[in-house]
């Protein structure tokens, strides 16, 4: 097994000018670099490898084994590469991440059995420190496990980009390797101008967001996002085989009684969207040590608003009642955790999870010298300022940019005849400083 192995890395390294950035892979040095319970570096003949026997069944991480390797940029991609077997079909979770609290983690479930699988991870990291990890745990279930000739390496690919089982590399992928995903063309829609007092905001750019003890609990066997940049905008894109995501802030509750309204935007490109379900939960403790009671949005194929393939969908619901998508409980008063589950759902991207009590920011058109009139209108308005106005855009209480306008004069009618009746948010750019304001459309 190592003579074939070793071959196949050896070709890898010729032809594809592979560096293997640990030092001990193929455990010939023993156990240098390596730590954990289950570290346990057997030799047969001239080959060496870890051999673990995981005797009582419990959390992954309960039976580890790590290679302390420095990952000090947020978002590399990482090429892992391994050996696996194990003496019956079994599970093991495979990725990177912290070796230190808050141990956050990119990891992946394979599958082993009782042959020798070479497997290929690619793993973007959501995370940045010197004191980070390679991480094997494989407590989940019993049995023999077997691992071998470790290599990283930095890859420019987010996928498998036709590392396939039999291709001419050799690489037997074992299941394993992440399809090649098209991102979301744009970014998730900014949303508006809201007072600070008015958002409780868990991620999102255009808010600060609050604090918490683990931002991805792993409480589906794994982490359950990778945090990546679409338009210069940081968003959240589901891990294959994780199907929930927890969120906890239990030393941070928050009484959201008074906000009236929950909001987030996820892109799905799945084909086949039958029974795939988009779950929002907010977890009340009540002032207790566990979940009291929970506020749950369920956003599927037969809801308004529905799932929908390969667009952003903005998620901006009223909490304040039961019914349509609102199920569970309207206790809110001690927010401890929040869960997102999207079962079935195989490629997900969401941004902009927030709760709000549905205002909108004050003018600043009036400390910057900015008249705006009709306020109503019903078809048009116009804007005026000392300086050129370069640029005039219309969003809605979504974030949605629903009008705009490039004028490069310092008077501006901006058409708002085809917008729904309601409140929108005006920004206007001049001289290169950003002014909003509301307009109500009647």
């Amino acid at each position: 097994m190592k003579k074939i192995t070793s071959f196949i890395l050896l070709l890898i390294a010729t032809f594809g000018f592979a560096q293997n950035l640990i030092t001990n892979g193929d455990f010939e040095s023993g156990t240098a670099g390596w730590s954990g319970n289950a570290l346990n570096v057997v030799t047969e003949g001239d080959n060496s490898y870890n051999a673990a026997n995981v005797t009582t069944a419990g959390n992954a991480f309960d039976v580890n084994l790590s290679y302390v390797y420095p990952m000090t940029t947020m978002g590399t991609s990482y090429k892992l590469t391994f050996t696996g077997f194990s003496d019956g079909d079994r599970t093991m979770v495979v990725g990177v991440g912290l070796n230190e609290a808050p141990w956050t983690a990119v990891t992946q479930i394979v599958d082993l059995n009782n042959g020798p699988q070479t497997f290929v991870l690619i793993l973007t990291t959501n995370f940045a420190s010197a004191n980070s990890r390679i991480i094997f745990d494989m407590g989940a279930d019993t049995g023999f496990v077997g691992i071998d000739d470790v290599m990283l390496e930095i890859t420019t690919t987010t996928c498998n980009n036709g590392i396939q089982d039999g291709d001419e590399t050799g690489i037997d992928c074992g299941g394993s390797c992440p399809d090649c995903l098209t991102l979301p063309p744009t970014a998730a829609p900014t949303p508006p101008s809201r007072p600070a007092a008015d958002v409780v905001s868990i991620f999102s750019d255009a808010y600060t967001n609050i604090g918490f003890d683990n931002f991805d609990a792993g409480w589906c066997g794994g982490a359950a996002t990778t945090l990546i940049t679409i338009e210069g905008n940081n968003t959240l894109q589901k891990n294959p085989g994780v199907v929930c995501h927890g969120i906890d802030f239990q030393t941070n509750r928050q009484d959201l009684t008074d906000f009236t309204h929950v909001h987030f935007d996820f892109y799905i490109t799945d084909t086949d969207l039958v029974g795939d379900v988009f779950n929002f939960k907010l977890v009340n403790f009540n002032g207790g040590n566990s979940e009291s009671s929970a506020l749950e949005v369920n956003i599927n194929g037969g809801t308004t608003p529905q799932l929908v393939a390969n667009e952003w969908v903005s998620v901006d619901v009223p909490i304040t009642a039961l019914g349509g998508v609102v199920a569970g409980s309207l206790a809110r008063n001690d927010i401890a955790q929040i869960g997102i589950t999207t079962a079935m759902v195989d490629n997900v991207w969401y941004d902009n999870i927030y709760l709000h009590k549905n205002t909108l920011s004050v003018s600043s058109f009036e400390t910057s010298n900015i008249k705006m009139y009709p306020n109503p209108a019903s078809t048009n308005f116009t804007i005026e300022a000392q300086e050129i106005v370069s640029n005039v855009s219309v969003y809605n209480v979504l974030g949605q940019e629903v009008v705009t306008n490039n004028p490069n004069n310092n008077q501006a009618t901006i058409d708002i005849s085809s917008l729904q009746t309601g409140i929108y948010v005006v920004k206007a750019t001049i001289n290169g400083n950003v002014s909003t304001s509301r307009i109500v459309k009647k």
